[in-house]
């Protein structure tokens, strides 16, 4: 047997040996919260243009994609590759909020994220979706929580006219910036600005290290505007580092899908997941479709 064949032999074999473990196809019905699977752009690692990327994972069973914005890609392509394979763009992430922040000392650097957020409204307008995902500040030794706090919604207070003028949700995520760390405060920070077009993007696995999903999903309520899909184990984050706890498989960390799907159900959340995890080639890609499903139906 020749070295390509007997690469291509364990690959399918070890493929082949997961699903064996891990049921494939598990229906889910309009019960269940979560109906349908999307993931980031960035995980597609195989496909040379946009409409191959697309058409790839939309036979992997994928309803949608979330891209980054702003973004380097033709608008035309993205538009084309969308309409041709009948894959949604559910939303796009904003790219300049960690290097860009709105919790910034400067000014001027607050300002790049504002403009940012303005043509990420935009672009998502242009692509069909509903929400932009925004980190909304970064606690670190030169910015205070206060002072994340009060930049913060200052800056947003500035980007909601142009939500309204483009009917796109802003939707602040849960992320290791040391910012809202917990589920009463996060409500809090929202209900402060009184408005209908700022919501929550609920990260189910960063939750994981300091708290359950379940508990922020019943308190966050109506708020959640989509949902993200990994998971995150304490055992290796305890023996391997903290960040090792995200090499955890979908379904196999210590998120309990179970009483993630309850709670969701429980607050009337019904529409995206969105896949956030490493990604790969058309395998690679696969397996995280079969793991969403097996965790949808739970």
């Amino acid at each position: 047997m020749s070295k390509l064949k007997r690469r291509e032999f364990v690959k399918y074999s070890t493929l082949a040996s997961a699903s064996m473990v891990l049921p494939l196809n598990i229906p889910y019905g309009p019960g269940q919260p979560l109906t349908k699977k999307s993931l980031k752009y960035g995980m597609i690692k195989e496909g040379a243009t946009v409409l191959e990327k697309f058409k790839l994972i939309k036979d992997l069973g994928f309803d949608g994609v979330e891209l980054d914005s702003p973004n380097p890609l033709q608008e035309k392509e993205i538009l084309d590759a969308r309409d041709k394979t009948g894959l949604e763009i559910p939303g796009v992430v904003n790219s300049l909020h960690w290097n860009s922040p709105l919790s910034d000392p400067d000014p001027a650097v607050r300002g790049k994220c504002v403009e940012s957020m303005k043509t990420s409204l935009r672009d998502c307008k242009k692509y069909g979706g509903t929400t932009v995902l925004l980190v909304p500040a970064v606690v670190n030794e030169k910015v205070s929580y206060a002072e994340a706090y009060e930049r913060s919604q200052a800056e947003i207070r500035k980007i909601l006219p142009f939500a309204e003028e483009t009917g796109i949700k802003i939707a602040l995520e849960n992320v290791w910036n040391n910012f809202l760390l917990s589920p009463l405060e996060a409500t809090r920070y929202i209900d402060e600005f009184n408005h209908p077009m700022i919501g929550w993007y609920f990260d189910v696995g960063n939750i994981v290290r300091y708290g359950w999903p379940e508990h922020w999903i019943r308190t966050l309520g109506k708020r959640i505007l989509k949902v993200d899909i990994k998971d995150y184990s304490r055992k290796k984050a305890s023996d391997e580092g903290i960040w090792k706890g995200f090499d955890a498989e979908l379904g196999e960390g210590d998120a309990n899908w179970a009483a993630v799907n309850k709670a969701l159900r429980e607050v009337g959340y019904q529409g995206w997941g969105s896949a956030e995890v490493n990604g790969g080639d058309r395998l690679r890609l696969k397996e995280i479709s079969d793991r969403m499903d097996r965790c949808y139906a739970m």
